[in-house]
């Protein structure tokens, strides 16, 4: 999904403690050790847990990143919590051929008709997957998994290192939810202009 430059930027909304800084840093990560050019960063005010957060992440195939700026217009959004859905702009700014990818219960086609979203959506239901293999409804892992599985941005082998770095004796259990939001991701293309 990186577009002419060899650019990809994935802006993620989460809320705090959700682990959206941690899924940029490990996508981050993770194609540093496939030699592209990769950073991520958060975007921090006065958040406590619970209150929706940003983070950052841009990956170059082809040269060093020089722009530290947030991402305004990103080619992927991924959001962690569905319920951010209707009290944040998450599409703002998001480019016409880019994707939006969710932690949802529901299809992207229930998604489209709900919100008449109309850029490429994928949805995976991340927080069973969590609650399920970790015990926890923390989706940072699982929706890396969704990320990887629309986009391609990283290979799901070149993730393992920093995970294991990142968790330790938890890797293991991350890693299958990871694998697992991977199978389960759902994409649905992107809406044409006009048709229904």
């Amino acid at each position: 999904m990186v577009n002419k430059s060899g650019l990809l930027e994935i802006r993620w909304h989460g809320r705090g403690g959700q682990g959206a800084v941690t899924s940029a840093e490990l996508l981050a990560q993770a194609a540093i050790s496939e030699n592209k050019y990769a950073h991520a960063f958060p975007s921090f005010g006065p958040e406590r847990r619970g209150a929706p957060v940003l983070a950052f992440v841009r990956i170059s195939e082809k040269e060093p990143l020089r722009i530290r700026a947030e991402i305004t217009e990103p080619d992927v959004v991924v959001v962690l919590d569905p319920g951010l859905l209707t009290i944040v702009n998450v599409t703002s700014g998001l480019k016409k051929d880019g994707m939006i990818i969710i932690n949802s219960r529901k299809t992207p086609e229930q998604i489209r008709a709900e919100l008449g979203i109309k850029p490429a959506i994928a949805t995976v239901d991340a927080t069973k997957i969590a609650r399920e293999i970790l015990g926890v409804p923390i989706t940072n892992t699982t929706m890396v998994g969704a990320v990887i599985r629309a986009t391609e941005a990283v290979k799901m082998e070149s993730i393992m290192e920093p995970l294991k770095h990142r968790f330790g004796r938890l890797a293991d259990r991350n890693a299958a939810a990871m694998k697992r939001a991977y199978d389960e991701t759902v994409i649905l293309e992107e809406q044409a202009i006009g048709k229904v």
